[in-house]
């Protein structure tokens, strides 16, 4: 397997059954250019008058036969996944009230210039296994930011040095990193976007392998640079090392972790703090029945399992300025019997409002192995509907979000207030600035950068 296919989103796909992720994800990818601008119904009728034509039956036949093979201008390949129901008057006018893709976002203090985001995605690229940033991490953020991505999230970044997925992840554990952020924070806020950072411990998945120091898919041996890893219960991920337990002061000094890297990144110019409460990493393992089995105050009913997250939170709220925005990352479903789902996590959104959580951040799976995850375009979007809906919280959408119609549709229809682009900005740092053009909005009204005018679409 390769590393394309072990990540998505920061989701960790190892030991999952995904098959043909690959084969779904270069489907949903391709995006076919037209070479030709289609002429407009006041040019066809022009032309027509000019050499005394009508429209009769059978051109229109032909004109109906000749458009029904064209994918790209009817919402490209996503019209292939999705089902093709009737829109009624009522939420064609909604959706023509709701903000569009370049429309602002104000959080607190925090306007956001479009709805377009980049999610936090593991790079694994801190070579020195220090936690600092390198140039890759400059290049990588500050080229979308200029790409016109609204809100650049950094990946997974550890709270302690044992909190580290790899040896190789980003950190902001110790006061001696600020500096290293700050030139690549300072880069993206020049650009336009707004810096956030995506605050983590990975718990039992923590000290596994990467394309840097091998051991993929599995536990790094201590003597290779590995560590011993911690969880709420000795329940271990698939086949990678059984932790220990945490005690309770243990939890209590995590708590303290996340507040004190939640200011060190405010110190480094960060706008926004996002916490990792998804994809099977320390807090997901509390939060959900199946990792965690203790019976103590952090163990039990949900009060009892999302009281770690709570009180992280409430640290995070209490570490950073009031008009910084905090965001929340959750699996709205871990996809197993018995463990974390979508009733749970709308029930602990509503709490987390409460707390001063300004955005879900809304995702799914990743606490157990081997369950099945029906992985296609906008699979986890009705996930963040019903937490929009029913929580009352502004929302984020993942899950193969490719096709600048796609996301339009998602934020038209009311199922989200932005949309992260994941893979496809892997491969196009300027997703933002291709998608306005595709959707027919003026270069003016896009974030191209000075120095890019020249160059637009």
């Amino acid at each position: 397997m390769s590393n394309d296919d072990l990540t998505h989103e920061n989701f960790d796909f190892r030991g999952f059954d995904v098959p043909d992720l690959k084969a779904v994800t270069l489907a949903s990818s391709s995006d076919g250019e037209q070479s030709k601008q289609p002429k407009t119904k006041h040019e066809d009728a022009s032309r027509n008058r000019r050499h005394g034509k009508k429209k009769s039956k059978s051109d229109a036949r032909s004109k109906k036969r000749a458009g029904a093979g064209k994918t790209s201008e009817s919402f490209d390949d996503y019209e292939d996944y999705e089902e093709r129901e009737a829109v009624s008057k009522a939420d064609k006018k909604a959706s023509k009230d709701r903000p569009g893709l370049f429309a602002p976002m104000t959080l607190r203090e925090v306007t956001v210039r479009n709805r377009i985001w980049l999610p936090p995605m593991c790079t694994y690229s801190s070579f020195a296994c220090d936690g600092r940033p390198t140039p890759f991490h400059y290049q990588h953020y500050v080229s979308r930011a200029f790409g016109g991505f609204g809100m650049v999230i950094v990946e997974s970044t550890a709270v302690a040095p044992e909190g580290r997925i790899t040896p190789c992840d980003l950190g902001l554990w110790e006061d001696g990193q600020i500096d290293a952020w700050r030139w690549i924070v300072d880069g993206i806020r020049e650009a336009g976007a707004v810096p956030a950072i995506q605050l983590n411990h990975a718990g039992r998945k923590a000290s596994t392998g990467c394309f840097a120091v091998g051991y993929d898919g599995q536990s790094v041996p201590e003597e290779a640079g590995g560590w011993p890893t911690m969880a709420p219960s000795e329940i271990a991920f698939g086949g990678l090392r059984t932790p220990r337990a945490l005690s309770v002061d243990e939890i209590h000094g995590l708590v303290g972790a996340f507040a004190a890297a939640a200011g060190r990144a405010v110190a480094a110019g960060f706008q926004a703090i996002q916490i990792h409460a998804a994809h099977g990493y320390l807090i997901s393992q509390f939060l959900d029945p199946l990792s965690n089995e203790r019976d103590d105050e952090y163990g039990g009913d949900l009060t009892g399992r999302s009281r770690f997250l709570v009180e992280v939170v409430d640290a995070v709220r209490g570490a950073v300025p009031e008009g910084v925005p905090v965001l929340v990352r959750i699996s709205a479903t871990d996809w197993a019997a018995g463990g974390w789902d979508l009733d749970q996590t709308i029930a602990l959104s509503k709490v987390l409002k409460e707390h001063g959580v300004d955005v879900m951040d809304v995702s799914t799976g990743g606490i157990m192995s081997g369950v099945s995850i029906p992985v296609k375009p906008n699979y986890q979007v009705p996930f963040a509907e019903q937490v929009k809906s029913k929580a009352d919280i502004p929302v984020t959408a993942v899950g193969l979000i490719t096709k600048p119609k796609q996301a339009a549709k998602i934020l038209a229809r009311g199922e989200a207030d932005a949309v992260e682009i994941g893979r496809a900005a892997l491969h196009d740092p300027y997703w933002p600035l291709r998608a306005a053009n595709k959707l027919g909005i003026p270069s003016t009204e896009v974030p191209y950068a000075p120095q890019y005018v020249a160059g637009a679409y």
